[in-house]
């Protein structure tokens, strides 16, 4: 069975600010092109050299933000991003003015990217210019301001910036991922059955700056993020039984909606932040699909079936909601309105289908996890043109797939490397990349 199946039968955090300064271009002797391309059917080949560091106490800084800006580019694939050994064989240079061309153009870069850093005391400033190597002309220049606490900050808002300018792309630098994982290797303390903790962490979207939200000692499971980012919902049996709180990250405060002594489970917000879909066995039912608002008022059931219906997921405009149910035999995926009106079953060439995630738009598309042998890959299933492709293929257990805010890349469970672990990857099934290593971590969500 996967995860969610098996498992059915708060502290605060600082705030990192960021001033973006926009610079404008300066003025060039001929029509200046803002969008740099590559060679016919390339994608543009982007150059990322260390970034200078102004002031002494700058180095470790300008290093970690030249590394991790080539990695953020890289991540989203729309560059061809020149390895960082091959561009240090060019001359490091001071100032933008000293820039070599001829030689950046030899190792066939379209783009440059020149960055200094200047601290003093916690305070750091980051400026940043995008040439055009064919025209030698700036085409963005940016500076960022603000505290020394997490320079990567610095580097994550660069690549998203590139990335909107560059290829009107929303990218995912600053996003982060929330997830349940028992790597402090803990055991319930006064619980009947001995079991391991699991707490709810975040982390940005990496891998890196992993910090620790829920702190009960208990079994805490299924983060799902508000629109905003700034409230992780899970599951908690901190009670005894399962329950939904709120943990507002940012307030380090949380809060309970639903109604203490049932059970409930797998919240899931709506795409407007004003609704809540979860699981709830009240009442002495078996397990069906509630919609309540926020704050717990307004409770309504969606499902009315014999069979567990489970793992709610929202479609973008909030009308629909697709869910896991056994209602027909074994676990496959549906459909049903917000207002628990015109039910249709989804899957249907599947053994077993579990957690279904709806991507956001453009994408019209619904991943899940599907039983492949002995183990289960992602697969997703195409709203418009009803049909499915397979991402993962059987490389260990992959499960919990959850899309990124712009439906490009899925991040997903997998025992592929022996524990249970958080991979990203692609769509389109490339760009695999390992974002968790300590301890074994569960159903990852993936904020705006």
């Amino acid at each position: 069975m996967t995860q969610v199946f098996r498992w059915m039968l708060t502290a605060g955090m600082a705030v990192l600010a960021v001033t973006v300064i926009t610079a404008q271009a300066p003025q060039q002797p001929t029509e200046l092109e803002l969008v740099i391309s590559g060679d016919p059917g390339s994608p543009p080949r982007y150059a990322v050299p260390e970034f200078v560091a102004a002031t002494p106490e700058a180095a470790e800084v300008a290093k970690t933000l030249s590394q991790v800006l080539w990695d953020d580019l890289n991540f989203e694939r729309e560059f061809y991003m020149i390895p960082r050994d091959t561009a240090a064989t060019v001359p490091a240079v001071r100032t933008a003015d000293q820039i070599p061309f001829p030689a950046w153009r030899e190792l066939g870069a379209d783009a440059v990217i020149f960055g200094s850093v200047q601290q003093t005391g916690t305070t750091v400033t980051v400026q940043m210019r995008l040439f055009n190597v064919r025209t030698r002309q700036s085409v963005m220049a940016k500076e960022y301001s603000g505290s020394a606490a997490n320079p990567r900050l610095y580097a994550h808002t660069m690549s998203d910036d590139i990335h909107q300018q560059q290829r009107a792309l929303r990218g995912v630098a600053r996003t982060k991922l929330a997830f349940s994982s028992n790597r402090n290797r803990e055991r319930v303390v006064g619980g009947v059955q001995d079991r391991e903790v699991k707490e709810i962490y975040i982390a940005d979207y990496d891998g890196a700056n992993v910090r620790r939200i829920t702190t009960n000692r208990q079994l805490n499971i299924t983060p799902a993020w508000s629109p905003d980012a700034r409230t992780v919902a899970y599951t908690s049996y901190r009670r005894g039984y399962p329950d939904i709180f709120l943990a507002l990250i940012y307030q380090g405060v949380q809060e309970e909606p639903t109604t203490k002594g049932t059970q409930n489970y797998l919240p899931v917000f709506s795409p407007d932040g004003t609704r809540i879909a979860f699981v709830s066995s009240r009442g002495g039912s078996d397990s069906e699909i509630y919609v309540m608002n926020r704050d717990g008022s307004n409770v309504r059931r969606i499902t009315n079936n014999p069979g567990i219906d489970v793992t709610p997921t929202w479609s973008p405009t909030g009308a629909q909601i697709a869910f896991t149910s056994d209602r027909a035999g074994t676990p496959q995926i549906y459909i049903v309105g917000a207002d628990g009106l015109n039910l249709r079953r989804l899957t249907s060439g599947e053994s077993y289908a579990d957690r279904p995630t709806w991507s956001p738009a453009p994408f019209n598309e619904i991943a899940f996890s599907a039983r492949t042998g002995r183990g289960y890959d992602i697969k997703v299933y195409d709203l418009a043109a009803g049909q499915t492709r397979q991402v993962t293929f059987g490389e260990g257990s992959n499960e919990s797939p959850a899309y990124s805010p712009n439906g490009r890349h899925l991040a997903f469970s997998s025992t592929r490397t022996g524990k249970v672990q958080i991979f990203t990857i692609g769509r389109d099934g490339k760009g695999l990349t390992q974002v968790t290593r300590d301890g074994d971590n569960y159903t990852p969500a993936w904020s705006n």
